[in-house]
């Protein structure tokens, strides 16, 4: 039997602690978080969890919280990283992630613009060998994009025999008629709108504008109504540029490209200069655009009367789309790979499991790594990637997500060459 604690108790966090709470191999469930109203909360709706409160900044707490737990699962903000990646050391234990880390002191160095990507590079190698020395792994990128992108991306890929282009794309369509612009951690969905992009092109990354480089689809699942896709922060071509030649079939581009509600929200507060981190003077008073706007963004929901309420209060829509495609040769020919993702919507995402389509799909599809890691599915030893399962880890992930009702559909189109992303 295991001991794991989950670090983070919102809309993600309280969905992986809740899907833990069925798991046989498991004995208890720390439940943790800064408040620790939300700890026991999410405690009320499990039999295994036990509420802890846990100050993330300070390494020793999260230690002493975390003594005898065998996984350390972060679903905490970028900033908190680094200490939980040094407790999981420190403890001897596994470690999941949902993001990757900022503010790697042996990266600070490099120019801002680099930093992050050579954050990951450090984390395969630096904190990489830590783990290992500890015989001990580590997976970063696991939530629903990158996680089951990434899982879904291996999946087209090896339709190929070579890859030129991957594009990962997203389209959230569901909104309510109450006010909530994101469905997930406000906190990162607004420094992701305001950050540079990231994209692999032409066998190196390079960076993109935010809400740059629109392209244009019409899929099924949104009507076939025109929908518009952006160049958004994400780490899904940054992983495909550091494994294409072992994961990716020798991949040259990979882009992820991202639409919808939170976009056409966040995209005039951009370029109103209103996502800015610049502190400014407004009548003789102090103000850092973001941290106002984020003031006036409310909390994904997560508890299930809330969300109840706000499906009988009625929603604008319950769509959106989770594609890949990837381009590339197979028996000599030009092919196109269109895999589409499918899982229960909001109201559907209720009933089922009394979450949000959001927290089905990303805590549920983060909850798969864990359930990976709980029942000793991975051998690999040291720190990777959520693209870096083996092919049998990749089929084991999506049997277990058809269970979830988080299929797939897959069509392998000849005489398709890459557009331009």
């Amino acid at each position: 039997m295991k001991k794991v604690m989950v670090c983070g108790c919102g809309a993600q966090g309280s969905t992986i602690c809740r899907k833990l709470d069925q798991e046989p191999c498991i004995e208890e469930v720390v439940c943790a978080d800064y408040n620790f109203a939300a700890a026991e909360a999410v405690c009320r709706l499990m039999t295994k969890g036990t509420p802890k409160q846990v100050n993330a900044a300070h390494v020793d707490e999260i230690v002493a919280a975390a003594k005898g737990c065998e996984l350390i699962v972060n679903v905490m903000p970028l900033e908190f990283g680094v200490n939980m990646l040094h407790a999981a050391i420190e403890l001897g234990c596994c470690y999941q992630d949902l993001s990757a880390c900022e503010n790697i002191t042996e990266v600070m160095d490099v120019d801002e613009y680099d930093r992050w990507v050579e954050g990951i590079k450090c984390m395969y190698t630096t904190y990489g060998e830590k783990f290992a020395k500890n015989n001990t792994t580590a997976i970063i990128g696991t939530g629903s994009a990158p996680g089951v992108m990434c899982v879904m991306a291996r999946k087209a890929v090896n339709e190929l025999d070579e890859c030129d282009t991957i594009a990962m794309m997203v389209y959230e369509g569901v909104e309510a008629k109450r006010f909530i612009p994101f469905w997930w951690s406000p906190d990162v969905a607004l420094a992701d709108m305001q950050e540079d992009a990231f994209a692999f092109e032409n066998g190196e990354q390079i960076r993109t504008k935010p809400f740059s480089r629109p392209i244009y689809r019409k899929w099924p699942e949104m009507n076939n109504e025109e929908v518009v896709l952006v160049e958004h922060a994400h780490d899904e071509p940054v992983y495909v540029g550091f494994n294409r030649e072992k994961y990716f079939k020798g991949c040259k581009n990979a882009y992820f490209k991202y639409g919808g509600v939170g976009i056409k929200f966040s995209e005039p507060l951009y370029r109103a200069g209103l996502l800015s981190w610049e502190e400014e003077e407004i009548n003789g008073v102090k103000v850092v655009p973001h941290e106002l706007v984020r003031k006036h963004v409310p909390a994904a929901p997560k508890d299930p009367e809330v969300i109840k309420e706000i499906i009988d209060e009625g929603l604008v829509s319950d769509t959106g789309a989770f594609v890949v495609e990837a381009y590339g040769k197979k028996d000599g020919k030009d092919v196109m790979v269109d895999l589409h993702l499918f899982s229960p919507g909001i109201v559907d995402s209720y009933e089922k499991a009394r979450m949000t389509g959001e927290m089905y799909v990303t805590g549920q599809g983060a909850f798969l790594y864990t359930k990976l890691l709980v029942n000793d599915m991975i051998d690999q030893k040291g720190l990777i990637s959520s693209d870096m399962l083996n092919d049998k880890q990749v089929e084991q992930y999506i049997k277990w997500a058809n269970e979830l009702e988080i299929t797939y559909t897959i069509d392998v189109k000849e005489g398709v060459k890459a557009p331009k992303f």
